[in-house]
C-alpha cells in the first residue's frame, strides 16, 4: 500500500509538471524534475517537492515569460545573459525579470544539484579547489551551512566562482543570483520557507543538515570543470 501511494505521488507530480509546461508559453520552459517527487525522502518529502516544483518554480517561469513577451530587446537571449546584464533590461520589466528570472534560473539548477544517490563527495578539480579555498571539505560544509542558516528571511546560500577563478560562499536575498553580480553559481541551497516548511516547520537547521545527504556532487564537480574551462 505504501509503495503504491509513493508511486501515485510521483505520478501526480509528473502530470502536474506536464500541465505546468503546457501553461508555460514563451521562450523559457519548465524543466522536469530529474527524479520522482518522492526520490529525495527522507531529506525532502514528496509533497514539498511537488508543490515547490509544480507551483513555485513553474510560477516563476510563467511570470518571466509574461515579463519578456513584449520586450523585443530580450528576444533570443539566454536567461544567463539576461540576468548577467540586468541594467540592459527595460526598467518597466526589470524588477519582474530580476525576481522571476532569478527564481527560474535558481530552481532549474537546484533540481540538478540533488540526487537520490546518497554519500557522494566532491571529486577532481572541485575537491582540490575546495581544500585550497576553505581548508578542507568539512570546513567548507560547515561554512556553507552557516551561511544558509543565517540568511535573513527568504534567500539562498551559494558556492560561486568569481571572474578570477576563486571559489567563495555567499548569500543572496529573495531570488537574486550570483549571475547578477558577475559570478557563476556552482551550487546553491534554497532556504525559502516553501522549500522545507511542510516537513521541518521552523527547524531550518535540520533541513540544511539533511540536505547534504542528497547533494549531487557528481553533477556539481562536472559543472565546475565546465565553468573553469
Amino acid at each position: 500500500m505504501a509503495a503504491a501511494s509513493m508511486w501515485l505521488v510521483g505520478r501526480m507530480g509528473s502530470e502536474a509538471w506536464a500541465q505546468a509546461k503546457e501553461r508555460s508559453k514563451g521562450p523559457f520552459q519548465v524543466d522536469p524534475l530529474p527524479y520522482a517527487a518522492d526520490a529525495l525522502q527522507p531529506s525532502i518529502d514528496a509533497r514539498t517537492m511537488t508543490i515547490h516544483h509544480d507551483k513555485h518554480y513553474a510560477g516563476y517561469v510563467r511570470k518571466l515569460n509574461k515579463a519578456v513577451e513584449s520586450t523585443p530587446s530580450l528576444a533570443g537571449k539566454s536567461l544567463e545573459e539576461i540576468l548577467g546584464n540586468l541594467d540592459a533590461v527595460p526598467e518597466n520589466v526589470r524588477t519582474a525579470v530580476r525576481n522571476n528570472g532569478g527564481g527560474a534560473a535558481n530552481h532549474a539548477l537546484f533540481w540538478k544539484i540533488m540526487t537520490p544517490k546518497k554519500g557522494q563527495k566532491p571529486a577532481g578539480a572541485l575537491a582540490k579547489d575546495i581544500d585550497a579555498n576553505f581548508g578542507s571539505y568539512d570546513k567548507f560544509a560547515a561554512d556553507f551551512s552557516g551561511a544558509a542558516g543565517t540568511v535573513f528571511g527568504s534567500g539562498w546560500a551559494w558556492l560561486s566562482l568569481d571572474p578570477s577563478g576563486k571559489l567563495l560562499i555567499e548569500k543572496t536575498a529573495n531570488q537574486n543570483s550570483p549571475l547578477m553580480e558577475g559570478r557563476q553559481p556552482v551550487m546553491g541551497l534554497d532556504v525559502w520557507e516553501h522549500a522545507y516548511y511542510l516537513k521541518y516547520q521552523n527547524k531550518r537547521a535540520d533541513y540544511i543538515k539533511n540536505w547534504w545527504d542528497v547533494v549531487n556532487w557528481d553533477f556539481i564537480s562536472d559543472r565546475y570543470q565546465k565553468l573553469k574551462a
